[in-house]
């Protein structure tokens, strides 16, 4: 389970994208959007888990060069639909997400930081492609 919070942002029209840009990168969900009555401001709704909402205000405020400020406030637990262990294995799958399955699994990731926190082991590879350094200098 991941814990929740409820973000309401209040941002000017030319700065929507890069809101929505931030807010998508850091896996949050925009549930509503509306315009405030008598102003060019707009008021998005969205819900930002706990976990990747550090450091979220300053991004925003950065991004936006500081029209669109944000306000979280916890909401509620919910269920991270899927599975930490999950890999690639009918040929369905395998053509679908391709062989290490890309797109990066939230459970996984959110289970190995746990872990890493507690002082666990996290079975991860350090070095995916390593090759021996060459100088290109001639040796004398």
């Amino acid at each position: 389970m991941a814990a929740m919070y409820t973000c309401e942002i209040m941002a000017t029209a030319e700065v929507l994208g890069r809101v929505y840009g931030v807010l998508g990168k850091r896996e949050g969900r925009v549930l509503h959007e509306e315009m405030k009555e008598g102003t060019d401001m707009f008021l998005i709704k969205a819900v930002l888990p706990v976990a990747e909402s550090f450091g979220f205000a300053d991004e925003i405020r950065k991004r936006t060069s500081g029209l669109a400020s944000p306000q979280l406030v916890f909401s509620h637990w919910e269920v991270i639909s899927s599975d930490p262990y999950w890999v690639p294995t009918t040929e369905e799958e395998y053509l679908h997400f391709g062989e290490k399955a890309d797109s990066a699994n939230q459970a996984l990731k959110y289970t190995n930081a746990v872990r890493r926190r507690k002082g666990l082991y996290v079975e991860e590879k350090t070095v995916e492609h390593a090759e021996k350094q060459r100088t290109l200098g001639k040796n004398k």
